[in-house]
């Protein structure tokens, strides 16, 4: 019996079971208040249309389910070990964000910053090869400018943000074990400019406790295209098969602001 379908995605043991009881609060400190806010869905109303592009089983390897939902007050995505992108990796991801159907893009020589919490169970596996929770990504460029991603190394699991343009150099990883199954927030600022001009700035927080801050200047943060746009989601390969299992990730408060 498939543990999610059309019918009963919203009711399945995967979706109910690992659930948290309690709602926290995303944080609400953006900074300088040259930040402006761009786009804050309500998944109760919003639904995905706060998205651009729904990647769900692109490849329809998996027809009867469903894997990427709008709940009341979260988003869900859903990720079966069976599910395929391809012959070797797999995704359901979301796509670049609009506000009240008006694309909001990343252009050349912006600052943006990514506020959300995230919620990661026991079984979302960091693993040997990537798999990847999100993405910076320009148009027609196959390679993403930054990456958030769970890797493993042994029987050691990280969280790490990577930097395309700095040759996949590391940023800011942490144990991945002390942050699953609790809400964590995310902050991701990124200055989307070429050459030398980029930052990145990267944090975790688990409550009050700050477990990742960590920026770096003067790398290449525009490979091309003519704008630049988020992704979430699950996006892995599926060379470490040992680690993948039925799973999902959970994503709420999310808001996305621009320096103005």
């Amino acid at each position: 019996m498939e543990l999610f379908n059309r019918r009963t995605a919203l009711r399945g043991a995967l979706a109910v079971a690992a659930t948290p009881l309690a709602a926290g609060v995303a944080s609400a400190d953006v900074g300088a208040t040259a930040f402006k806010e761009k786009w804050g869905p309500n998944p109760g109303v919003d639904g995905l249309k706060a998205f651009v592009g729904i990647e769900d089983d692109r490849s329809n390897s998996h027809p009867s389910a469903t894997h990427i939902f709008a709940e009341s007050d979260q988003y869900r995505f859903v990720m079966h070990k069976s599910d395929r992108d391809g012959s070797d990796r797999q995704r359901n991801e979301v796509r670049a964000i609009q506000k009240s159907g008006s694309r909001q893009d990343m252009k050349k020589g912006e600052t943006w910053r990514f506020n959300y919490q995230m919620f990661m169970p026991t079984s979302l596996k960091g693993t040997t090869s990537f798999s990847h929770i999100f993405q910076i990504k320009h148009t027609a460029v196959a390679s993403p400018v930054i990456t958030v991603s769970l890797f493993r190394s042994g029987s050691a699991e990280s969280i790490e943000l990577r930097l395309f343009g700095a040759g996949q150099a590391k940023l800011g990883s942490t144990p991945l074990a002390p942050l699953r199954n609790k809400w964590i927030d995310v902050e991701i600022e990124v200055k989307v400019a070429d050459g030398s001009g980029g930052r990145a700035r990267f944090s975790l927080k688990d409550g009050p406790t700050t477990v990742v801050n960590a920026t770096r200047s003067g790398i290449d943060m525009w490979l091309g295209g003519d704008q630049a746009h988020p992704k979430w989601g699950i996006y892995r390969s599926i060379n470490d098969s040992a680690q993948l299992q039925d799973t999902y990730l959970l994503l709420r408060n999310m808001k996305a602001y621009r320096d103005e």
